[in-house]
């Protein structure tokens, strides 16, 4: 599985818009036909819009929600994509070691935020079908890939032609781990002394799902020349 970066990339990014110009540009040199672009909410759909326009695919959000720990939920121990399975992490859950009903708690609580926030993105808009079709599944930064690794393997259960993961930063572990999650996996950098993934970025704002609702508004303006 070709993984390809760190080709004369300079950190930190500006801001999420720079950085997804950049990967666009990337993404550009795979012969792509048209693909579905899939962001993961929220600092991943700001990414995802320059990589949409510049490669002429349809963009849309998948969402994806971290299952954290019981009794902290800071500490997570796997995801849960839309249309998928929950992911979990097993050195987390032998290290953390929840019990069976609280974890299902957790995760029951995770289905109906992910439900929620599809509701608010989405509405009533049916999801663009990855079936046949080159899938790219971005986000702004992969620390542990958790979420990431649940989001492909939900896309993955729908059969695409290619299955491709981008973001502009990820930690060099996480790379190596995600191998075989993805047909490729496209990151501009994967450097040293990852913490988190704002340390890569000038300005990383939190955005929320106005923030969220805007960019996707604004990316269909565009599209149709409104």
């Amino acid at each position: 599985m070709p993984v390809s970066g760190d080709a004369g990339v300079r950190l930190p990014f500006a801001d999420r818009a720079e950085a997804g110009g950049l990967l666009a540009g990337r993404l550009a040199g795979l012969g792509l036909r048209a693909p579905v672009v899939l962001a993961l909410p929220r600092g991943g759909v700001a990414v995802a819009v320059p990589i949409a326009a510049r490669l002429g695919g349809v963009l849309d959000v998948l969402v994806s929600r971290k299952i954290g720990h019981p009794v902290n939920r800071e500490f997570g121990v796997g995801a849960i994509a839309e249309g998928g399975e929950p992911v979990l992490d097993p050195d987390m859950l032998r290290r953390l070691m929840p019990s069976g009903e609280d974890l299902r708690r957790v995760v029951e609580a995770e289905r109906a935020e992910l439900a929620r926030r599809v509701a608010v993105y989405r509405g009533s808009r049916r999801t663009p079908e990855p079936e046949g079709r080159d899938v790219v599944v971005v986000d702004d930064g992969i620390a542990t890939g958790v979420t990431a690794r649940a989001a492909l393997r939900a896309v993955r259960s729908r059969a695409p032609a290619r299955l491709v993961l981008a973001a502009p930063v990820a930690a060099p572990e996480t790379v190596r781990a995600m191998r075989g999650e993805a047909d490729e996996i496209v990151v501009l950098a994967a450097p040293p002394g990852f913490h988190a993934v704002g340390q890569w970025y000038r300005r990383f704002d939190q955005l929320d799902d106005d923030d969220v609702l805007g960019l996707l508004d604004t990316w269909v303006r565009a599209r149709n020349n409104v």
